[in-house]
């Protein structure tokens, strides 16, 4: 891991660890208010020889105070020293309870010998203090008389006072910024730990890559929006949805390349478990590749709990079902959404009790070929984990997009839903990780929603009918959003209102086979893309391109205003 993922685990789970650190922090204050106040007095006293009469005498007493200054430090702390203490105070404690509370320290190469008291009650640590010294001195006295028994005259050493310990004003402990210092610190290795627990025991996925190391892409992350969240619906326009446009246009060129040589037909779309919007995100995809122009057509496979029908606000009593069962036609219950007609809805109908043997059927094979035949076709199918339906349907469509649900989906959970579809020769297409954060933590983790803002939307209107082209709006499928979106308003193109309309899926005369409005007028049969629209060069009326498309350049079907026509020929010559 690098530190990058430290920090990111560090924020995500922040509010445990300011938790920790705060619980940690107020119990240590707590345990200073119990603990008791010791207070410190320190006296000291030297070692000092006599009879030095000159130089010599004087620097050999020296050496011999040193010298017996660290023989002194053990008679200091002995208990015979603690007992003369005890008798001189009248002190209501024993010589092993009272040396526990004094320390001895000699400096190194020196004469001094420092007594360090401490007591709860200031005055008593004092006199213990001061007491100790004197003790000493005649402790070392009498082992200096007994040694020298023999000799007369005074002792060749001795110890007397030095430094008289004052009352100590302030408690040497406990201190309450080391206990506090030590309360952050210990909360914040507890918060950390924490966080590194929880991230090695979350089995939820979270990141484009933890899903990826399934071996399949992750072709779209969606971000949460605030309207989604309180229910399915499909989002119209940018306003206060930029995060979510933007995913979604990534997703509809993702899939458009995804495999450019056999583009898939017939698209399932399914997750692991219920509830991971894999209805809504069907809904939003369908009307953005419509609002490019592309038709589609949605089926509701799910026979268990068919939502579309709420989603598209469409008639859900008839659709699938009835077809298979024979009792209409797909032109009797295909319904057009009222927000575009480019998308059409086949809703689920009537749910019958053998779900899994009708989506197995051939004649749910025929009905997805037919549907296909004319437009791109999105399925919605139950989740994989609980029901066979899915796994079922995958080997019919051309491949399957996986929805995964960020902070939701668990591994495990993923990864027995790719085997059923494996198990079953399916083809996965690749996964959706759906429902990512567009700020906090996991934002820059997941994608750009968290790094790169869009800023105010802008006073001009920028929704998705201004930004993209709609059914009857006059631009063809494959054209560029209008000028003012990328070049800015500080340039002016050519009005090309005048500019004449091209044909489009569904404008043309007469009908086709199960109730399909004909991709082109009936007069100009001409071969067709997968999108309905007519091959250039194919039985099309010279009046009917603008005048702005007049070059070699203009033949590749798509009417550009001139300027930007002569611009891009002029790049293709250039090449």
């Amino acid at each position: 891991m690098s530190l990058t993922d430290y920090l990111r685990i560090a924020r995500r789970f922040w509010k445990g660890i300011v938790a920790l650190v705060l619980v940690s922090t107020v119990a240590a204050f707590g345990w200073y208010l119990i603990q008791p106040r010791i207070y410190s007095a320190e006296a000291s006293g030297m070692v000092i020889s006599s009879g030095a009469d000159n130089l010599s005498w004087s620097l050999a007493g020296d050496s011999l105070a040193k010298s017996k200054a660290k023989s002194y430090k053990a008679v200091a702390e002995s208990a015979s020293v603690a007992d003369r203490v005890i008798s001189d105070l009248s002190l209501p404690t024993t010589a092993q309870d009272l040396l526990g509370n004094v320390a001895v320290t000699v400096p190194t190469d020196g004469t001094e010998i420092r007594v360090d008291a401490r007591d709860r009650d200031p005055v008593q640590a004092q006199k213990v203090a001061n007491d100790w010294v004197k003790a000493l001195a005649a402790q070392v006295s009498d082992l200096e008389r007994d040694a020298n028994a023999n000799t007369k005259g005074n002792p060749a050493v001795k110890v007397v006072p030095l430094v008289t310990a004052m009352v100590p004003t302030e408690p040497v402990s406990p201190k309450l910024t080391l206990a506090l210092g030590v309360g952050v610190v210990g909360g914040l290795l507890l918060g950390l730990a924490y966080a590194f627990i929880r991230d090695r025991v979350d089995r939820r996925i979270r990141t484009s890559e933890e899903a990826e190391r399934f071996g399949y892409p992750v072709i779209g992350t969606l971000p949460l929006d605030d309207m989604l969240v309180k229910g399915s619906s499909v989002l119209e326009g940018t306003g206060g949805h930029q995060f979510m446009s933007e995913a979604l246009r990534e997703l509809r060129t993702n899939l458009r390349f995804i495999d450019v040589d056999h583009q898939p037909r017939i698209v399932l779309v399914t997750s692991s478990l219920p509830s991971e919007g894999k209805s809504t995100v069907i809904a939003n995809l369908a009307s953005t590749l419509a609002a490019d122009a592309e038709p589609v057509i949605v089926v509701d496979a799910d026979l268990r709990r068919p939502n579309v029908h709420n989603v598209f606000d469409v008639v859900g009593d008839v659709g699938v079902t009835d077809i298979l069962s024979g009792r209409a036609r797909i032109d009797d219950v295909m319904q057009t959404w009222p927000g575009n007609d480019l998308v059409r809805v086949l809703a689920a109908g009537h749910i019958p009790p053998n779900p899994s043997e009708l989506l197995g059927s051939q004649a749910m094979r025929n009905l997805l070929a037919t549907l296909a035949q004319d437009a791109l076709v999105l399925v919605d199918a139950p989740p994989l984990l609980p029901f066979t339906d899915a796994a079922v349907l995958s080997r019919i469509a051309d491949g399957t997009l996986v929805l995964v649900r960020a902070n939701r989906t668990k591994v495990d959970e993923l990864s027995h839903a790719l085997g059923n579809i494996q198990r079953v020769k399916g083809r996965v297409l690749g996964l959706i990780l759906n429902g990512i954060p567009s700020k906090g933590a996991d934002a820059r983790a997941r994608g750009y929603y968290g790094r790169y803002g869009y800023g105010e939307p802008p006073t001009e209107d920028r929704s998705l009918e201004a930004a993209e082209p709609q059914h009857g709006a006059g631009t063809r499928h494959g054209s560029a959003a209008p000028a003012d979106d990328w070049l800015g308003s500080r340039h002016s193109l050519p009005d090309d209102s005048a500019a004449p309309q091209w044909d489009r899926p569904g404008e043309g005369g007469g009908q086709r086979p199960h109730g399909f409005a004909a991709p082109f007028p009936a007069q100009a049969e001409s071969p067709r893309d997968h999108s309905g629209w007519a091959q250039s060069g194919y039985a099309e009326d010279p009046a009917d391109r603008s005048a702005d498309a007049d070059g070699p350049e203009a033949d590749d079907g798509v009417w550009l205003p001139a300027r930007v026509r002569e611009s891009y020929g002029a790049r293709r010559r250039g090449l």
